[in-house]
């Protein structure tokens, strides 16, 4: 059931970047997606279309989407909160656009400061723009095994928001451990309820490491077939919302596990030792993969 081949899904550039308080220029983060598409990521998350007053870190999101050179076969889907982002996305060149919504209700008020129902609602209408664009559609659900608000979050309640996703149109359900909380049989607990409503095919993993429980959430997911992983490079990241959600999984350490078993990633990994080294000089600190510090 493990899968021969992984894609994945690297989110450095707006997950990662989002919660840095030091000013990232556009040139350095235009470079940091150019040196991940050099080092083999096909999938690039490049920024997100949020308003400044939120995430001042993505306030430059147009100049950086414009002014990336694309490579072929790489994609570079961005965030797309609301409808005007959208249109803002659209005219910088999107391809591919992502939605996203909470399992937990406490989280969506803090959040988005509305319920799930009316975040559901929210980005429907993006999801039509898109459709009739042609542009493919991404959606991330948030606290899928724990909130920083609510603390137990019900998997039927992520089971209900993924089926929705799937039926309005989005390509892929990205499942987030947003808090770090989730241990493997819990992870994979919640992973076979959803897959009892949408295709495992359809699904990618957003796991923090908080914890420390990241890579063996994610093998205990490879074991069901999970086959897209969404990761950070030198593990930047957080939530600016969700308190001690210190950083996404390392990219370089879940391609070392993925290579270590066999599994294709169309990765170079010393070339994204590299990357993570460069972007973490930027902050003037180490890289958090432990690959990278082993090495």
């Amino acid at each position: 059931m493990i899968p021969k081949k992984v894609q994945l899904v690297e989110v450095a550039p707006r997950d990662g970047l989002q919660n840095e308080k030091l000013w990232v220029e556009t040139e350095t983060k235009i470079a940091l997606i150019e040196k991940l598409a050099k080092a083999g990521l096909t999938k690039i998350e490049a920024t997100s279309f949020v308003s400044p007053k939120w995430v001042p870190q993505m306030k430059d999101a147009f100049e950086v989407l414009s002014g990336i050179e694309r490579r072929p076969g790489v994609s570079y889907p961005v965030l797309t909160p609301n409808i005007k982002g959208f249109e803002k996305a659209l005219e910088a060149g999107a391809t591919e656009v992502a939605v996203f919504g909470a399992a937990s209700e406490a989280f969506s008020q803090n959040n988005i400061n509305c319920s799930i129902a009316e975040s559901v609602e929210r980005f429907r209408p993006i999801i039509a723009a898109a459709q009739k664009s042609g542009i493919r559609v991404r959606g991330y659900i948030s606290c899928v095994l724990g909130c920083p608000y609510q603390g137990v979050v019900s998997v039927a309640d992520v089971v209900k928001l993924a089926l929705q996703m799937f039926e309005m149109g989005c390509y892929e359900i990205s499942l987030g451990d947003t808090i770090g909380i989730g241990t493997p049989l819990q992870v994979k607990k919640m992973v076979e309820a959803v897959t009892k409503k949408v295709p495992v095919s359809k699904l990618a993993l957003h796991f923090h490491d908080t914890r420390g429980q990241a890579l063996a959430n994610i093998y205990a997911c490879l074991e069901l077939g999970v086959s897209v992983i969404d990761s950070s490079i030198a593990g930047l990241g957080g939530c600016p919302y969700a308190h001690g959600a210190s950083g996404n999984v390392a990219t370089e350490d879940v391609v070392y596990m993925l290579h270590g078993m066999g599994i294709e990633t169309g990765v170079e990994l010393e070339k994204l030792i590299e990357v993570g080294r460069f972007i973490s000089d930027v902050f003037g600190r180490a890289p958090q993969s432990k690959v990278t510090l082993a090495s």
